[in-house]
Formats: structure tokens, sequence, C-alpha cells
């Protein structure tokens, strides 16, 4: 039998904030709730009680009759807290305080500059009246363009406060492919940067963002980050005003209170099968999913210090920026994980005091290959927990950690989703890890492993679903005004279930086990990306006829991303031409969009409606049977799955 790598001790069971909340419900609803397994049970029973006392544990100022909690608890469409009136910048702000900085940004040369919570609010309160200013009202965008900079939160809480739109986009995404998410919500505002360093090397973005004013029709101001002296006449034009002038003078700043589905924040999808999916979320389904999440399961309060290193392009950006919303330190780290030594982001995690740091399987992997011994080399007395997500932890990382990251450090693995903005499934202080394991489903969230026949199973491989409403789930897709697209995405295959698109398996003990996508979507260093960007880039070039992108999962935990090319007559793949396809997806897309391996392919196999074999293929190349994996008559050209068995 597997046994435990980490045990909650007597301390974790006392001071757990989750042990207190129990408390509580037992209090209010006369219940014995003696460990965090009846807590949850129950919190899946008593779904409208349990957010009510989410709602009240954490005094959410929302009006003087939010209403029930769940109102209507029909997915799609289930109604929550209908008479609330809150903003999620508020609960952000009603922290401040002076003893501890808000933020602290580290960038890859190693200067540090802190944010007090003085600072930020100012900067906010400024920069909302200049939005205002410029006409925007609630409903508009507001979009960034930037790197992982305290200014990208600051434009966000300015944003969200005034009841308008936030949306973000890294700076790593070339201009079409930011275009192709900020560019569909057409815009009144872009807060960008004039570029960023990555790797060692400065990458200047002033000809992307003069590139993107210019396709942005709606734009009406753009407010530019200067981050090096050589922005030259750009900083001259009239239509762009200095984060110095945008944040000037002092305001008053009562952040305005909304419905609670109103728009807070749009994040998109990885464009998997066509543009990427604009998934807008409410003020209260993220306020009460990332407090319950930060406070309840990774056990953050006002004393901690949170680093998630992640990008405005992936959602954990958003959850990095909710440790404000329970009162901690965020730590903003713009640079490579990996320069100019593989132990950087230990490095800052010490140099920082951070008790809970976040990072990817990728990342750890990388420092096991390299014989990097964190705790050895650098003081880490106070971290507590190390979360990872962005794909599968294999067992040997999830030990690996727990005997290199420090004493009693405890792993906590989790997964979840840009289209919920926060985790379905992962750790809480008061249950063991074991390893290669997520912990526990997290409180509220009605997980299950679904067979093909929407049959619960235990023990062995389903898909994982969610069968009640989550506050946090999306309040509708952008230009999916009939709620078509959001219903074929999540409820096509299980009606009024939610499928998220994972393979996952419940142990005995309560825990789960992941076992990679079972849609298309690549995950690239922690981030996850679509094929359709890689598509479009490559497919483009007249050397190739079409592709195939795949992400492979491997037993050490490696992960593979070959891209697989059809050539055009008379066409040969030589490294003249694997360097064209690289440069290319490299300034168009994102150097993540880059393959690990091109190789030259017969032909690409089909559904006989035209659709990819993506996953079929993918789990062929993992050492499936072809004939369990895929339905040969379905296939418009059934031979090439020989090739791809061959080649796995």
């Amino acid at each position: 039998m597997v046994q435990p790598q980490w045990v909650p001790g007597e301390v974790d069971f006392a001071e757990a904030r989750v042990t207190a909340f129990g408390r509580f419900v037992e209090q209010r609803h006369a219940v014995e709730l003696p460990d965090y397994d009846t807590l949850r049970q129950w919190s899946i029973e008593h779904s409208s009680e349990f957010w009510q006392a989410v709602w009240d544990w954490f005094e959410i100022r929302g009006g003087t009759d939010p209403g029930p909690a769940l109102a209507d608890a029909t997915m799609p469409g289930a109604v929550w807290f209908p008479g609330a009136r809150l903003n999620y910048a508020a609960h952000v702000f009603r922290n401040a305080r002076s003893d501890r900085p808000a933020m602290v940004h580290i960038d890859e040369n190693g200067q540090r500059r802190e944010t007090s919570w003085s600072t930020l609010h100012g900067q906010a309160a400024a920069l909302a009246a200049t939005l205002r200013e410029c006409g925007v009202k609630a409903g508009d965008r507001v979009v960034g363009y930037l790197p992982n900079i305290p200014e990208a939160v600051v434009a966000m809480l300015a944003t969200t406060g005034i009841g308008a739109v936030w949306a973000a986009c890294g700076q790593d995404y070339a201009a079409p492919a930011a275009l192709d998410r900020l560019g569909r919500l057409e815009p009144k505002v872009l807060v960008t940067a004039d570029g960023y360093r990555y790797n060692g090397r400065r990458h200047d973005r002033v000809a992307e963002v003069a590139w993107l004013r210019e396709h942005m029709p709606g734009l009406e101001m753009t407010v530019l980050v200067a981050r090096s002296e050589t922005s030259g006449d750009t900083l001259l034009d009239p239509g762009i005003l200095t984060w110095e002038e945008a944040t000037a003078g002092e305001h008053e700043f009562e952040p305005v209170p909304v419905p609670f589905d109103h728009p807070l924040w749009t994040v998109f999808s990885s464009g998997t099968t066509g543009l990427p999916k604009g998934i807008v979320h409410g003020h209260g389904g993220v306020l009460l999913e990332h407090l319950k999440a930060v406070s309840l399961h990774l056990d953050i309060g006002h004393r901690d210090t949170f680093f998630w290193y992640t990008s405005p392009s992936w959602m954990m950006w958003n959850f990095l920026a909710a440790g404000l919303l329970v009162g901690a330190t965020i730590i903003c780290y713009d640079g490579a994980p990996a320069y100019p030594e593989v132990d950087r982001l230990w490095r800052i995690a010490a140099d920082e005091h951070v008790t809970v740091f976040g990072t990817s399987p990728g990342y750890v992997l990388a420092c096991i290959k390299a014989g990097v011994v964190p705790r050895r080399e650098h003081d880490l007395s106070v971290l507590r927990g190390v979360g990872v997500t962005g794909s599968t932890l294999p067992p040997t990382s999830s030990l690996w950690l727990g005997e290199n990251a420090g004493e009693r450090v405890q792993v906590m693995s989790i997964t979840g989703g840009t289209d919920v903005v926060s985790a379905f499934i992962g750790s809480v202080r008061t249950v063991p890890v074991w390893p290669g394991e997520l912990s526990v489903p997290c409180l509220g969230v009605a997980v299950d492993a679904f067979d093909a026949a929407g049959r619960p199973v235990r023990g062995e491989v389903g898909e994982l679903v969610v069968t009640a409403p989550m506050p946090s789930m999306p309040v509708r897709f952008w230009n999916d005004p009939d709620g078509a697209g959001l219903r074929e995405a999540y409820f096509s295959v299980y009606p009024g279930v939610w499928r998220h698109g994972d393979w996952i398996s419940i142990t005995e003990r309560g825990s789960v086990e992941m076992h990679g996508r079972s849609d298309a979507t690549l995950n690239r260093h922690g981030v996850r990306i679509g094929t359709a960007d890689i598509y479009q880039v490559v497919e483009d070039l007249p050397e190739i006829v079409e592709a195939l992108a795949l992400g492979v999962e491997r037993p050490d935990g490696g992960y593979w991303m070959p891209l697989f090319v059809v050539l055009a007559d008379g066409v040969v793949l030589d490294e003249a031409l694997r360097e064209r396809i690289r440069s290319e997806l490299r300034m168009r897309v994102s150097p993540r969009h880059v393959p690990d391996d091109i190789l030259a392919a017969p032909g690409v196999p089909h559904t006989r409606t035209g659709k990819k074999l993506e996953v079929p293929i993918k789990r062929i190349l993992q050492g499936a049977d072809p004939t369990a994996t895929v339905e040969r008559t379905a296939l418009d050209v059934p031979e090439l799955i020989d090739w791809y068995r061959d080649l796995g």
C-alpha cells in the first residue's frame, strides 16, 4: 500500500484555517464535522448553506439583502446571491496596512521594488480616475499587454473597481496572437509596456504595441509603462499616456458595487479548436472561490508571502493576485524560471521569506536533472508549502520535493482551469499527501469520475466531471449570446454535468490521480497553449500541407511536444526548414509554441467530419492499443494510424 509522504501534525490541525471554518459550520448548523472528509461531504450535500457560510466567514460586503446563496442550481445558468451588490477590488483594498508591502517585484536582473498598500490604492485610484476621464464606464473593456509586473495588478484593480472588464496577455505573445485574444473585446484602453527581459535578453515591444494600437480601431487611449530609455518617439504620441501621467495625483476611490455576475475579467482558453475562447467570470463567483481556495486550501493569511511563477497569459496570474484578498504579500517575478541558474525561483523564495511557493512539474524536473538541492543551498526555513500545477506531477517529483524543499514542507498539487479560474482538486493542511496524488477534491466542488456512459467509476480512469454548480463557473463566453458555445464546451457530453477534459481516477482514500488531458490542449512549461495557434503559423508556410501538434506526458514526468508536418510535393524536411518553422512560431506566436521535435509524416488522420485525431494519436504514442483507442472505420485514411503506432 502507498504510504503518505507528508502527514499533518497536531499543530497543523490546530492552526489550520479550515479547522476553524469547520467549527464555525458545526456551531451554526448543529452538525458534527470531525475531519475534512465530512466537512467536504457536507459542503456538497448542503451547497447553498456551505456558500452562505463562506460568505459570512469571510465577511463579504454585498449589500443589505444578497438573497439566497444558491437561488437556482441548474447547470449551466446557476443563480447565486441574486440580490448581492459587491466589488472584487473593494475586498482587496480592505486589507490595506502599513507593516507589510502588498507586492514585491523582482526582475531578471535581480532588481527589487516594493509596492506598499497605500501606493497600490493610490495608483489604482488615480488610474481609475484616468479611465473615467477617457469615458470608460461599467462593462467597457480595458486590456493589458504586459509582463508580470505590479502595474498589471494595479491596472486590473483600477479597471474592475469601476465596473469595467479586465483582460490581459503576456508580452511573450506576438502581436497577432495577442490581437486574437484582446482585440475581440473591442477595448477602449490598452495598458502595456515597452518590453520585457527573458533568459538574459531584452525583448523590445515598441513595434508590437504600435501594431496592436493600429489594429484596435475602438482604442481611445494607451497607457505605457516605460521599462527602458529606448522607447523613442512612441512616448510622444498624443494617444499615449505614460504610467506616471496616468497615475498622477491624489484621488478618492470607492469601488462601484455591481451585481454578483457582473463581468470581472475575461480570460482566454488555449485555442485548441480555433480562436481562443473568451471566458467571462463574475465579481462574486471569483471572490468566493478565491477566498475559499487561498485561505482554506492553501492556508494563506495576512502574515504570509505568496509566490507563484506565472504570466498574465495564464489563470495562475489571477490566482496569485488573489493573495491580496487575504492580506498576503505577493511576489511578481518577471523573467525566466531558470536564469541565470536553474535554482532561480528557489533563491527568490528564500530571499523573500516565501511561505507558499508555486511552480510547475516541468521546473521541478529541471531542478532534479540539474542536481539542485533547494533546502541545502537556500534558507527555506519559513516555507510551508509548494504548490504545483500545469500538468501531472509524477510520484518521483513529489517525493523529491518532500525531501529537498525543506523540513515539513507540504507538496500541494492542484488541478483546475482557466474555465473556473480556480481549483477542482488540491490539498488542505489537515490531510496527508501521497506521492503523485492530489490529496482532496476541494470544498464545495462536486467532483466525480465518469465512464463513457456517465456512470461514476472508482479506482479506474474516467472523465473529470463536476455534478453541481460552482460560483466561478463562467458567466458566459465572449460573443456567445445564446450560450451555445458554452454548452458545447462543457455540457455536450453529459447533459447538466460539467465535463472538464481531464482523465482522473479517484482512489479508495478519496485522493485523485491525474492522467493528462482528454482533449487536445497542450501544456508547455506549466502553461496551457493551443494547437490552433501552431497550425495557423505552420500551415501558412508553402512547404507545409498540414500539421499535427501533440503534448505527450512521459512516465518519468517529462513532456514531449512533437510537431508532425505533411510536406508539399518535392519538399524535404531539412534543418533549414525546421529552423524556419521554429523561427516563425517564435516570432508570430511565442517561444512556448516551439516544438521539441519536428517530424515528417505521411499524413494526418481525421474523422470523417474533418477533425484531426489529436487525442487518439497522443494516446497511441503513449503506448495505447490503437484498436481500443480509435474506431478505424470512422477515419478518412485508416492506414495512417499504423504509421503513428509504429513510431510509438
